[in-house]
């Protein structure tokens, strides 16, 4: 079974990641790697820090020769930052000048984390609880998504909203919406939408305010069959959902249609089956989003989250001293404006990493050759039906 842990502090030494399950003979190479980390540092919206860091993964094992050996893959991400931080962070020495931050910021980890931990200064807890630990699952997701591209699955992302400007998608060639997503400065397919989103990030960042908004992820040729309906925890529509949701700052995630079919008849919600001799079982629409039943059926994955503004204001709302319990105005902590840009290339990640699992436990092999063997058998299997 692939699985991950990630560790690592904002404002520490670096961000690390252990990848285990990746099968022996995958070829990984940093520089793949590289590219999606730049991708998520991108985004018209960012703050100070993506001016700072120029992240680049290193490996420090089960990768030799750039191929995978089977063993657990260790990647590193060193904080460029850290060079600013080492007294306030280090892991020995205590700086008694260091600030304490006591005035949590509304909509963050800050105090629920404090209280459950017993601790008297909040970094401890944005330190963990920082955007800054998805350059891990990042890292992890470009591995998994060179696994996925041995069996010709594409996956890319792309933003429909960011405050109340929303992309219209209707006039786009589908085939199109890669490359326009990633020539925009918001990653939206709609140029006329991606200028009035920049336009609402400005007024946004002049009044020190925050923009949330959705992102979609696609992924393309997925094979039928991926998950299970046996189980509720082996559902794979459950447990993207559950890796999208565990992404910062997200609070909803809808699959195909979402909440539109709350207010759609059923006649107008399901997607019709169809066959012919060259393509088999197949679908005229895709308002299942790809599953059905917890399982892949042939049909893209499409997924949509929904992140909310981000909670560090530069003007701060209301909060209360933990110390003297009076209210002043919360912590002003360094952050971007809007991130919904970079989410989707952690939501494109989180994608790959439970669609590489699903692939690992329904294809197996503990090399990539014993993998494709199995699943060009099941293909074969399932193409005479």
């Amino acid at each position: 079974m692939i699985r991950f842990s990630t560790a690592g502090e904002s404002h520490g030494q670096g961000i690390v990641a252990i990848l285990e399950g990746i099968p022996a003979g995958l070829n990984i190479n940093t520089e793949d790697i590289d590219v999606d980390l730049a991708r998520r540092q991108k985004g018209y919206g960012r703050g100070q820090r993506m001016n700072i860091e120029t992240d680049q993964v290193h490996i420090l094992s089960g990768v030799r020769y750039a191929k995978s050996m089977g063993s657990p893959i260790t990647l590193f991400i060193f904080n460029r930052d850290w060079e600013n931080w080492q007294s306030v962070m280090s892991p020995t020495s205590v700086d008694i000048d260091g600030k304490h931050l006591k005035k949590p910021r509304p909509g963050h980890a800050d105090l629920a984390g404090l209280m459950k931990y017993g601790v008297d200064d909040f970094r401890n807890i944005l330190e963990r609880a920082s955007a800054r630990e998805t350059a891990a699952r990042v890292a992890v997701g470009a591995v998994c998504r060179e696994l996925l591209k041995e069996f010709g699955i594409n996956i890319y992302s792309y933003v429909e909203t960011i405050g109340k400007v929303s992309a219209k998608m209707s006039g786009i060639d589908k085939s199109q919406i890669q490359h326009l997503a990633e020539m925009s400065f918001v990653r939206c397919p709609d140029k006329t939408a991606s200028k009035k989103m920049i336009q609402i990030i400005k007024q946004a960042s002049s009044k020190g305010d925050t923009l949330g908004g959705k992102f979609k992820v696609v992924a393309e040729n997925v094979p039928i069959g991926l998950g299970s309906h046996t189980q509720w925890d082996l559902k794979l529509d459950g447990r993207l959902a559950q890796s999208l949701m565990s992404i910062q700052a997200i609070k909803a995630v809808e699959v195909g249609m979402g909440t539109k079919f709350a207010s759609t008849l059923g006649s107008a919600s399901h997607d019709e089956i169809f066959y012919s001799n060259k393509k088999g079982f197949y679908r005229t629409t895709n308002r299942a989003g790809g599953t059905e039943g917890g399982m892949s059926n042939g049909e893209n994955i499409e997924i949509s989250c929904t992140m909310k503004p981000i909670p560090s204001l530069s003007k701060p709302l209301k909060s209360v001293n933990i110390d003297t319990k009076k209210v002043e105005k919360a912590e002003a902590v360094r952050s971007d404006v809007c991130a919904v840009p970079a989410a989707g290339i952690v939501g494109e990640a989180a994608v790959a990493f439970e669609l590489a699992r699903a692939m690992v436990e329904k294809f197996g092999g503990d090399c990539l050759e014993d993998m494709k063997n199995n699943y060009k058998a099941y293909v074969s299997r399932i193409q005479i039906i």
